[in-house]
């Protein structure tokens, strides 16, 4: 059992993480947003963390990198979105996880999660831009949902075979 110590250094460590891998590619989609490699780190800050712990790495991480690279107005709406969909990757991997076995249960998990992104940032922009605009970053959402959980997924296997992170 980790010490909280050892959870707030690991959340801490993730959010840092989750922040660097937003900023380090970003390409800019239609609606003044850009697409990032950041999810891959959210969604193992669910899968490793517990729910207020990985919430909070998620979304301060993520919301971090928006304030650090000039979108400030996305920062707020980031962290929520992206620290729910920790607790999404979090919860729904405990509950399939004994049923289905790990990878599948990452894998499903890992979707409800970057669906989460996707519907969260289509209902952000929709109440900034409108919504039929907003409306064309989906599939530019989905493409870095997509890519987050297929690196999300490597990075998990990786942690768990050499024991990195785990509980």
């Amino acid at each position: 059992m980790k010490t909280r110590t050892q959870k707030i250094v690991t959340a801490a460590m993730l959010a840092a993480l989750a922040c660097v891998a937003t900023m380090i590619i970003k390409i800019p989609s239609p609606m003044k947003g850009y697409l990032n490699l950041g999810d891959c780190v959210v969604l193992l800050a669910g899968w490793v963390l517990s729910p207020v712990y990985g919430f909070l790495a998620a979304g301060i991480g993520s919301a971090l990198a928006d304030i650090f690279s000039g979108y400030v107005i996305y920062a707020p709406a980031t962290f929520v979105i992206k620290g729910l969909m920790a607790i999404i990757a979090y919860y729904l991997f405990k509950l399939i996880s004994n049923k289905i076995g790990n990878l599948p249960s990452r894998i499903i998990s890992g979707v409800a999660a970057e669906l989460i992104m996707v519907f969260g940032y289509f209902i952000f922009e929709g109440f900034l831009y409108g919504f039929i605009p907003s409306a064309v970053n989906i599939p530019a959402n989905a493409v870095q949902g997509v890519a987050g959980l297929i690196i999300g997924t490597l990075l998990i296997k990786i942690f768990e075979k050499n024991k990195i992170l785990m509980k």
